[in-house]
């Protein structure tokens, strides 16, 4: 199943997605959402971001390749920040990037998100799948200069739209066993990974996110991102395709302000 939620005109509503059509649902995922029998194209319908989440937990270091492109040192452990809810956005709408004078260097973070669908506490690794609702593309957009000389990483990830969420959530995708991951900027390949390629794997992250913090339906967990991070410029557009899910576009605007 693919659950997104859409606009049609200025209803907001939850749908399954199926090929090129989308089924309006009475309820939510996090629920008991069932089909309505209206059934809308997808063309015409905005697909809005599919998480509204309390939190974003965001996982540092967790692909070799980016480890050494970004001249860090592999942790024991999970590197955990986080993002603000204000960063979320979702499909087709821009990344708006901070004024030029505050950071002038800008990437892109191709990674997969997981949806939690429902409280979660002390989860054992075994029983991560039990409180996962399903998986999204997601771009962790970072300000290197601010992230690099900040003694947090907080506000060079943490600006108003710094985190493209979507298309939909994929409930059937398993990106346990392996996926594909690839981010492409202006038609150009700068990503191309797998899943399978994690340092922490999805249900280590689970078991470890959990053991100190109540997760709620609707919450982000952003996995890492592989190797090959790159600059965006006003302009740009970005597709985050995953095996299985399908693919979020952004495009990039420059600030509103000096």
């Amino acid at each position: 199943m693919k659950y997104a939620r859409i606009a049609i005109n200025d209803e907001v509503h939850w749908g399954a997605v199926d090929g090129d059509a989308v089924e309006v649902l009475a309820g939510t995922p996090y629920e008991r959402a069932v089909g309505t029998g209206r059934v809308e194209a997808l063309e015409h319908v905005r697909l809005l971001a599919p998480v509204a989440p309390s939190k974003i937990f965001c996982l540092g270091r967790n692909y070799a390749e980016h480890v050494a492109e970004m001249g860090y040192q592999p942790l024991e452990g999970p590197s955990v920040f986080m993002k603000g809810s204000t960063t979320v956005i979702g499909p087709g709408e821009p990344v708006v990037l901070p004024p030029q004078s505050m950071d002038p260097v800008i990437e892109h973070e191709a990674e997969l998100a997981i949806v939690i669908g429902r409280p979660a506490r002390f989860v054992a690794a075994a029983d991560a799948a039990e409180v996962i609702l399903g998986y999204a593309c997601a771009d962790d957009v970072s300000a290197r200069t601010l992230q690099r000389g900040d003694p947090h990483p907080t506000r060079g990830k943490g600006f108003d739209t710094f985190c493209p969420v979507g298309p939909w959530i994929d409930t059937q995708v398993d990106p346990i066993a392996g996926t594909s991951i690839r981010c492409s900027v202006n038609g150009e390949l700068r990503q191309d990974a797998s899943t399978a390629q994690m340092i922490h794997g999805i249900p280590e992250l689970i078991e470890y996110l959990s053991g100190f913090a109540t997760l709620l339906p609707g919450d982000l967990i952003l996995t890492g991102s592989p190797g090959g991070s790159g600059p965006l410029a006003p302009g740009d557009r970005v597709e985050i395709e995953i095996g299985g899910i399908g693919t979020l576009v952004h495009g990039v605007l420059a600030s509103d302000r000096p």
